[in-house]
């Protein structure tokens, strides 16, 4: 039975394929499936959110904690999710979850945007348990995963071709982002700043449709407020620009270290095996969840209780409560827990919990921006609003950490659902990001990728090479001759070839170098040096100019930069398995990136 149903599917599929090549363009089916794609990133964004938050409601429920007390459970908690999270992990996934958005970029670079399928939903799962138990990443890297994995393999479904199965990779992140924060236009921002998708009109309809598709269904579920619903009291005035500008400035060497210490974390857990890992992790996390609660989870919630200047509830359920209203002991409450979210961050991730550091970068410009308003108004010096400030510093932070000035700018706008504070988040994102390049060229996602040399997604020219078949590219109309030939060999070789060069081989096949016809012209119309000279009297041989062909195709392309040689030889091993001429290889390239920029 199951046999005959699997036959059915098998045939119904074919036609299925067959009826879609006839009847419906390319551009009509990726608007199709670009339009699923956004409904299930926006239902995957929906089910996420709610999850977390109906655990985390039902774990801190009232009758466990009382505001001038702290609670205890907090420093298990973390531990339980990252438990749990680690279990399904090994026995049931088994595969690395880790890095959500740093996976969409490989996949892009390396797999010519192929995602495993269990991805559109384990990292649902994981990164759900590891957050609402406390676990201090975000949730929006997971989404992009997700939903990326859902174009992705969607794309294989309606077996697309490389560019537009990426172009949904691309309407999967876009959808992510859309739904996770209701806001479309950072959603788009986020696929051509962040995963560095080409800006053609080809890719911006199908992410517009993902993007505004994801937003609505958001809508429709979880209400029309936005993820930080803030009204702006008081207008821009230029008097406060030196203010955006120093925020712009810490903002900055906040990103760094945040770059440095995860980095610098994540590198000390990895000397360690699995299940040490967890435990400690599990331990440093339990304990500053403990002292400073705000770490808890994503930190959302003490977000929006520091953007209605509510400072008072961050000392609930600590130790410091007795001090709630000290204005000095709040400025370090803030820089603590500002330098300690990297930490739980990092923590959490090495421990073995799932989750991003999309949020965290949020938790920290919010609390950095509320910290350095409320010094200003503190020295005297100027009155602020410290809550503008803390919307400022989320997107400042955002993008120092993440290299997308656009995106940051534009997120902080939408997910507050007003464009009041525009000119600031423009000076401060850019002041940002201006500082953190040069002293940290890669962004968070895209660093360990660089390093290992996989990053191509910013680098369109290694794009197109990784995505030729190099194969296609070798030439064996060649007649290769062995070393022991003469020049009497080498005579009836030229006139059966075409080339005016020829491969010289022993009789094991090893490649020894090559004859070229200019080195023995003056010979061949001469039989009586046909038995005379022999190959070993003109052979070349020129170690740079031979690449194998499991070497990358960027590194064979490299050969013919710098030098006036047109043609190199291809090994396997050693052994000759023909030539690659610089012409075949630049005409594949611009087949490659005309078909890519088509509209």
């Amino acid at each position: 039975m199951k046999v005959i149903k699997s036959i059915r599917l098998s045939y119904l599929y074919k036609h299925f394929l067959v009826w879609r090549l006839k009847n419906i363009s390319e551009f009509q089916f990726m608007i199709f499936m670009s339009l699923l794609v956004g409904l299930a990133c926006g239902l995957a964004a929906v089910v996420l959110k709610n999850t977390v938050h109906y655990t985390y409601l039902f774990i801190t429920d009232t009758k466990w904690f009382s505001a001038d007390s702290s609670n205890f459970l907090f420093l298990v908690y973390p531990m339980v999710g990252i438990t749990i999270t680690v279990l399904l992990i090994k026995y049931f996934i088994k595969d690395d979850l880790s890095h959500g958005v740093s996976k969409v970029m490989y996949a892009m670079s390396r797999k010519k945007g192929n995602i495993k399928p269990h991805h559109t939903y384990s990292s649902i799962i994981t990164s759900s348990i590891t957050v609402a138990f406390g676990g201090s990443v975000g949730l929006e890297a997971p989404i992009v995963l997700t939903g990326s994995a859902l174009g992705s393999n969607l794309g294989r479904f309606g077996r697309l071709n490389t560019k537009n199965t990426l172009i949904l990779v691309g309407c999967g992140a876009a959808g992510a982002i859309a739904g996770a924060f209701k806001a479309p236009i950072a959603g788009i921002l986020f696929v051509f700043e962040i995963l560095m998708l080409d800006l053609t009109m080809s890719t911006a309809i199908p992410l517009l449709i993902s993007a505004i598709t994801s937003s609505m269904i958001s809508y429709f579920f979880l209400g029309k407020e936005v993820q930080f619903s803030y009204d702006v009291t008081s207008s821009f005035e230029l008097i406060k620009i030196p203010g955006f500008i120093f925020l712009g400035i810490v903002s900055a060497f906040v990103s760094l270290y945040f770059l440095k210490s995860t980095k610098w974390i994540a590198k000390k857990f990895k000397k360690f095996k699995v299940w040490k890992r967890l435990i400690l992790g599990g331990l440093i996390l339990g304990v500053l969840v403990f002292l400073f609660p705000p770490l808890f989870g994503e930190g959302y919630s003490a977000l929006t209780i520091l953007l209605k200047s509510d400072t008072n509830t961050l000392f609930n359920n600590t130790f410091f409560y007795p001090f709630r209203d000290n204005q000095w002991m709040l400025l370090i409450i803030l820089l603590s827990i500002i330098m300690l979210k990297s930490i739980a961050t990092s923590v959490t991730t090495s421990a073995g919990g799932v989750g991003g550091t999309f949020a965290p970068s949020l938790f920290i410009g919010g609390f950095t921006g509320f910290f350095v308003g409320r010094l200003i108004n503190m020295s005297g010096l100027l009155v602020v609003e410290e809550s503008n400030f803390a919307l400022v510093g989320m997107a400042a932070v955002m993008s120092g950490v993440m290299h997308s000035p656009l995106t940051a700018t534009f997120l902080i706008a939408e997910i507050t659902g007003g464009y009041a504070l525009f000119a600031p988040l423009m000076i401060a994102s850019t002041i940002s990001y201006i500082v953190v390049k040069p002293l940290n060229k890669y962004s968070i996602y895209a660093e360990e990728l660089a390093l290992e040399g996989n990053l191509m997604t910013h680098n369109k020219d290694k794009t197109a090479l990784q995505f030729i078949d190099k194969h296609k590219l070798v030439e064996t109309n060649f007649i290769p001759l062995l070393y022991e030939s003469n020049l009497r060999d080498i005579v009836e070789a030229v006139q059966k070839s075409t080339r005016n060069f020829f491969p010289i081989v022993d009789k094991e096949n090893k490649f020894l170098g090559i004859v070229v016809i200019d080195d023995f012209r003056p010979l061949m119309f001469k039989p009586e040096f046909y038995d005379i000279y022999g190959v070993k009297d003109f052979i070349r041989y020129s170690e740079h100019f031979i690449v194998d062909i499991s070497d990358p195709l960027e590194e064979m392309v490299s050969k013919f930069r710098g030098s006036d040689r047109f043609t190199l030889v291809v090994v396997d091993n050693g052994k000759y398995v023909g030539f690659m001429s610089r012409a075949n290889v630049y005409a594949e390239y611009r087949k490659y990136v005309s078909t890519f920029s088509e509209e």
